[in-house]
């Protein structure tokens, strides 16, 4: 009950995709998804875990939907809420295809990502989601990908800063065929984080105020 309903109030929740600049540090809740992230922050289940995700070639999505099925199968807390607090490479896998096509973020995320098969769907998620023991079905690791992870709840917090820092090595690359300014390439950074990614100010700044409303940490 507790998880829909979170999930259907951050369905109606607008997020801010118009930047045409911003700044290093945000320091007004119109730069970032205020509402989203305060109805994150105000879940009122007591089951809900934080993972502090940096590294896109580790085994991120796996470990977050392990978690996931144990706590909805056996022991039973089918409103469990996980977060991912992203930043360092796994936030590359925010990003849209047109923007790793057009910043060629391979070159940030490793030559394994030649594109961000992470957001790629695989033929497991069309098995039977009643069968929750397939080897190779909905919630197995054949089918370990953001937008499945989306569809059972979980939260993808994007980080701000890790936003900036990505802007500041493209510059440096001379990857920027807009020749666009610092403040402007992280505008359009942002503007193209994936459908329902909730934006924050910083993803480790955010992390205190996640587990002071008690959500558990986890790395």
């Amino acid at each position: 009950h507790h998880l829909k309903k979170l999930s259907d109030q951050l369905d109606k929740l607008t997020r801010r995709r118009d930047f045409k600049t911003v700044p290093m540090i945000l320091t007004e809740t119109d730069q970032w998804d205020a509402e989203a992230l305060n109805a994150v922050i105000s879940y009122k289940a007591p089951y809900k875990q934080v993972w502090d995700n940096t590294e896109i070639g580790s085994p991120w999505l796996n470990l977050m939907r392990n978690s996931i099925n144990a706590q909805v199968w056996s022991f039973k807390h089918p409103d469990f809420l996980a977060v991912s607090a992203t930043h360092g490479t796994a936030h590359l896998a925010l990003f849209d295809d047109a923007t790793w096509e057009k910043y060629q973020l391979t070159k940030l995320a490793g030559q394994k990502f030649k594109s961000n098969t992470l957001i790629k769907e695989s033929s497991a998620a069309k098995a039977d989601a009643k069968n929750f023991e397939d080897a190779n079905g909905v919630f197995s690791p054949a089918d370990n990908s953001i937008p499945i992870l989306m569809r059972r709840g979980v939260v993808f917090l994007s980080c701000h800063n890790a936003i900036w820092e990505e802007a500041a090595a493209l510059l440096k690359a001379e990857s920027n065929p807009d020749k666009l300014n610092h403040e402007q390439l992280a505008a359009e950074l942002t503007n193209h984080l994936l459908p329902g990614v909730v934006l924050t100010p910083g993803a480790v700044g955010t992390l205190p105020e996640l587990q002071r409303a008690g959500f558990h940490y986890a790395k």
